[in-house]
């Protein structure tokens, strides 16, 4: 049975993104493909507020994340970690044989713009990597008083997984001095997973070429070198590039400022509503996610009945992750989206759990 999505990721796919990647197959290497290609990354660009490169990588947003860090990390890099998906990256960046250094916060506690400045006054870094919205916590840390910081540290590269923020809320990429902000499109740009996209500041792909072993699929370099023939470096999941086209042509439709709005709204009527019945927020409410919320189970319910219960009936409900499950539960509210689908699973809970009513 399909079960309508509340987990953070993937999200519900619209019926008009579906049938856009049912479009038939065009060579990678034609001009209808350039055409939409430029078409796609200027449309980035605007929901970026970047006017540096924007590359589109056939990859999970790890794959892009690791490319980062072979690409970027010379001397040692910071690590900031606040949750399970940081910590990841973390471990990914001891994989790749760089040095490097975890500065960890607990879990439901953000990065803090004081933290960073305390580990990068060391001077033992060159590269920094942070996730602005920590789906395992809900917490999402504050980008731009992290980016102040930043501005202090211009030989250190900046970064940024934005994979389940970017196009929720505004991330201007250019102003906030980011020199590699990546991001998947499963999460707040609701199409199926497979697609990453990222940027690199000149500054970025200056310290690529220089770098030894960062490998060919996830070359900073051979992206830019493509890109301008509007194009990439290998053969690209040409369906989801079709999907991402059709998006972006609904999202401008929608209005960036009315999205942005939408997804406050859906983050704020969720809390409510969790909060009203005796539910805790795991994070700080300053620090609560605008695309899914990670509440305690404060009440004690039995999370994986719940679950199994929703199921049921049709929807997907996440009890937790990692050291938390079970402590906390999420729900997504992002993407396409809208007030009336939360309204929809609170009632489906509501039906299983009276006493919530």
């Amino acid at each position: 049975m399909y079960k309508k999505l509340f987990i953070p990721g993937p999200v519900p796919v619209h019926p008009d993104i579906l049938a856009a990647m049912a479009t038939p197959m065009i060579g990678h290497r034609t001009k209808e493909y350039a055409e939409m290609h430029e078409r796609v990354t200027s449309g980035l660009q605007k929901i970026l507020a970047t006017e540096g490169k924007v590359f589109l990588a056939t990859s999970s947003a790890f794959g892009v994340m690791e490319g980062a860090i072979r690409n970027l990390v010379g001397k040692r890099c910071a690590n900031f970690c606040n949750g399970a998906f940081s910590d990841k990256w973390h471990n990914v960046t001891l994989r790749c044989g760089k040095q490097a250094d975890a500065i960890r916060f607990d879990w439901g506690k953000p990065v803090t713009p004081e933290a960073v400045e305390q580990a990068l006054s060391t001077g033992l870094y060159d590269s920094m990597t942070m996730i602005h919205n920590e789906t395992s916590t809900g917490v999402m840390s504050p980008l731009p008083e992290i980016a102040e910081v930043m501005r202090k540290f211009p030989d250190v590269m900046f970064i940024v997984d934005t994979v389940s923020s970017m196009s929720a809320l505004k991330i201007p990429v250019d102003e906030l001095g980011i020199d590699s902000c990546i991001f998947g499109v499963q999460k707040a740009f609701a199409l199926p997973p497979g697609l990453t996209i990222f940027t690199a500041s000149d500054k970025a792909l200056q310290r690529a070429s220089t770098m030894e072993g960062r490998g060919y699929y996830f070359d900073f370099t051979e992206f830019a070198a493509n890109d301008a023939k509007h194009n990439t470096p290998s053969t690209p999941c040409i369906s989801q590039i079709f999907a991402m086209d059709r998006q972006l042509e609904r999202i401008f439709a929608e209005g960036l400022e009315t999205r942005w709005a939408r997804h406050r709204d859906m983050a704020e009527y969720a809390r409510q509503w969790l909060t009203d019945r005796g539910f805790g927020l795991f994070p700080d409410r300053e620090y609560c996610s605008l695309t899914l919320t990670c509440a305690r189970n404060s009440r004690g319910v039995d999370l994986a009945g719940l679950k199994k219960g929703l199921a049921e009936i049709g929807f997907a409900f996440d009890d937790g992750y990692g050291k938390i499950k079970g402590e906390t539960f999420r729900i997504a509210h992002m993407g396409d989206m809208t007030r009336h689908d939360l309204e929809e699973l609170f009632s489906a809970i509501i039906s299983i759990m009276p006493d919530l009513a």
